[in-house]
């Protein structure tokens, strides 16, 4: 299959390395990245929401499938650069996009799944919301079917709670009731297979684990792994944190994936964080210090 995405990031990329059989394209923000993918096999160009090389045509006009992960600002860059040269894809035979499970706002803890409303509160939410609207507008007019992935809360190598311990820069903030959602970088990328693989007219899937929890405990949790003690739990009402940081304790809700599993045959690697957080520990993620001392 050949496949272009709009924005080489952490998900795409761990998408595209677990490929045998696929060639890839797609944009990056800076030439130096653009550079070292191109180092590593995979064709990236630059695209900066403006400036836009002009390889990535014809590349976009021999695609099968598109992946997008490039959030929206004001409006959804993509589709304001390329949708002209998206709609004349004649190959093109489906579409994922990279949202996440923002969009559904504040449902007071409770369980939802893709029939829950989609209120989202805050800006960026409803920019998403916004998007992803606009994607399944175009893949209808086109005929090409457009999955929606709502993601939770992405961790993996490199991107996780025992790095942020082992930096000192994790913090057990406090909000009575609260839990969030997350979801390994593999089982993204599983998402991501199954769907491109789907066909059908194009369907909304949520992308989580099966336990959603209360974030001080899974830091908890992280934290004794690598043998420290837990940060001090913080109370939310009183603690410092940037406006962004405090946003997203806005909205409580338990995500379900049963969609998934049941019609797609999602079977998720690692179905909560623990599963998750000790392969990445096994695997030497937050233990770099604790090497360096024992080589000494």
């Amino acid at each position: 299959m050949n496949i272009f995405c709009f924005g080489l990031g952490y998900s795409a990329l761990h998408f595209l390395e677990a490929q045998e059989s696929v060639a890839a394209s797609g944009t990056v923000r800076d030439a130096d990245k653009a550079q070292a993918l191109r180092r590593d096999g995979i064709e990236a160009f630059v695209f900066d929401g403006q400036r836009a090389e002009a390889a990535i045509a014809p590349r976009l006009a021999e695609a099968e499938a598109l992946i997008v992960s490039i959030a929206p600002g004001a409006g959804d860059v993509v589709l304001a650069r390329f949708a002209n040269a998206i709609g004349a894809m004649r190959r093109l035979s489906a579409i994922v996009y990279l949202s996440t499970i923002g969009v559904y706002g504040d449902h007071g803890g409770a369980w939802i799944d893709e029939t829950s409303v989609a209120s989202p509160r805050s800006e960026r939410g409803r920019a998403r919301l916004a998007a992803e609207q606009q994607w399944i507008a175009l893949g209808a007019s086109m005929d090409v079917p457009v999955h929606i992935l709502r993601l939770a809360g992405i961790y993996g190598p490199g991107r996780n709670l025992l790095l942020k311990l082992r930096a000192g820069q994790a913090r057990r903030i406090v909000k009575p009731g609260q839990t969030f959602n997350r979801a390994h970088v593999e089982d993204i990328a599983q998402a991501i297979g199954l769907t491109l693989l789907a066909g059908g007219r194009g369907e909304v899937w949520n992308v989580a684990d099966d336990e959603p929890a209360p974030p001080q405990d899974v830091i908890a949790f992280a934290a004794g792994l690598l043998g420290l003690p837990p940060p001090p739990e913080e109370p939310f009402e009183t603690a410092e944190m940037t406006p962004m940081a405090r946003s997203f304790y806005a909205d409580n809700k338990r995500v379900s994936i049963a969609r998934l599993k049941r019609e797609l045959g999602f079977a998720p690697k690692y179905p909560t964080y623990r599963e998750g957080l000790r392969a990445l520990a096994a695997a030497g993620e937050g233990g770099e210090e604790i090497e360096r001392k024992e080589r000494l």
